[in-house]
């Protein structure tokens, strides 16, 4: 019989979506998934209502509906403060992890190296790899997750097409700051390499803490594709929609990628989502807020277990070390807190390239009876002792 492909061998399916499968068989709270509990904005489900009754139930243009894409470039353009012609910068794609698909398809040749920061999202090393490109990992060095610049500049100095940059991060929280971005950008333009970045938390980003746009950066823009979604700024994941953002000559062949990986993102959906890319400020104002509160609970949860974390800058994760558990991996702490504690995260070892397992992630994107309930359930290790 034939066999499947062997780049399929290097990778697993989902860590995260396997361990909401776990909570959900226990019965747990599921702070894996990074998904929400609360609805959108009365807005957004407002016009997804009418937009169930109206005639754009057929394809929309493949990279997306023009009305869809003109409110997107306005809103870029008054956060990032760069000027779009929807009909030359964007693809609009399932979510951003068709986005980041797109890109790393788009950028890369077979054989080509990427590098990737580490933690990473788990899908940047498959995606690089189902692309048929190399993954250079450089490491983000815990508790605060930086990178040192002597081993950026020597995994540049293999000869990458393109680094991707996670801001602010999924998993750990880091939100980079305008000089190490500078840097990044220094090193791709010396060795002439794209910066792909994933931006899906631009609005949650927690004081003193600035979220940069890397495309608007001086002279970032011709060798930048951005990624980015509107699942976390409109808590609407399942709503699947995201977009690829670059130079012309870039996005013309994105949209040859994104037109035979899906064809086109939602119609329906994308209608609805107007009404989401017109709310005014205040929505972002309060949303950045929002989350604050909720940050803070959590960690006022956490501090009561006596595990310790490190403090998110933004985006809504927070990888907490389990060592004191005494489990010799985080998966099998992980799966313990599952079953007996009631509480599902992701082992850290997941997001790690390095032999890593002390860390659990877990998220904060839930109501606030949802966290207190965690809370009430994790304080069970404060009283054996963590």
């Amino acid at each position: 019989m034939p066999t499947t492909a062997t780049r399929l061998s290097v990778f697993t399916e989902s860590v995260i979506r396997g361990m909401t499968r776990l909570s959900n068989q226990h019965g747990a709270i599921n702070l894996s998934q990074g998904f929400p509990d609360f609805a959108p904005h009365p807005e957004l489900t407002a016009a997804l209502e009418k937009a169930a009754h109206s005639d754009c139930h057929q394809y929309a243009v493949t990279w997306g509906a023009p009305r869809f894409r003109a409110a997107l470039a306005r809103k870029i353009r008054s956060f990032a403060g760069i000027d779009l012609d929807p009909d030359a910068h964007l693809v609009v794609t399932c979510g951003s992890t068709e986005a980041m698909m797109v890109a790393m398809m788009t950028a890369c040749n077979p054989g080509d190296r990427v590098i990737v920061f580490s933690p990473f999202y788990e899908n940047y090393a498959a995606d690089a790899i189902l692309s048929g490109a190399e993954p250079v990992y450089v490491p983000l060095h815990p508790p605060g997750f930086g990178f040192d610049p002597d081993e950026l500049r020597r995994a540049f100095r293999l000869g990458p097409k393109a680094i991707v940059v996670c801001n602010p991060s999924n998993p750990t929280g880091k939100v980079f700051t305008r000089e190490e971005l500078g840097l990044i950008l220094a090193l791709a333009e010396e060795h002439d390499a794209f910066v792909i970045t994933d931006e899906p938390y631009e609005h949650i980003v927690y004081e003193p803490h600035r979220h940069e746009y890397v495309a608007a950066m001086p002279g970032a823009f011709e060798r930048t594709i951005t990624c980015n979604s509107l699942s976390k700024t409109y808590s609407i994941t399942g709503w699947r929609l995201g977009y690829v953002q670059a130079a012309p000559h870039v996005i013309a062949q994105a949209r040859k990628v994104h037109d035979f990986l899906t064809i086109g993102a939602a119609a329906p959906l994308q209608e609805a989502a107007v009404a989401g890319l017109e709310l005014p400020h205040s929505y972002y104002t309060g949303l950045g807020e929002l989350y604050a509160r909720k940050r803070d609970l959590f960690l006022g949860i956490l501090r009561r277990t006596g595990l310790p974390f490190t403090e998110p800058q933004g985006a809504y994760y927070v990888m907490v070390d389990v060592s004191a558990l005494g489990f010799a991996t985080d998966t099998a702490a992980a799966e313990w807190l599952v079953r007996e504690v009631g509480v599902a995260g992701v082992p850290g070892s997941s997001f790690f390239r390095e032999p890593e397992h002390r860390y659990i992630r877990f998220h904060f994107a839930k109501r606030e009876e949802t966290l207190l309930a965690a809370g009430e359930r994790l304080a069970r290790l404060g009283r054996l002792g963590a």
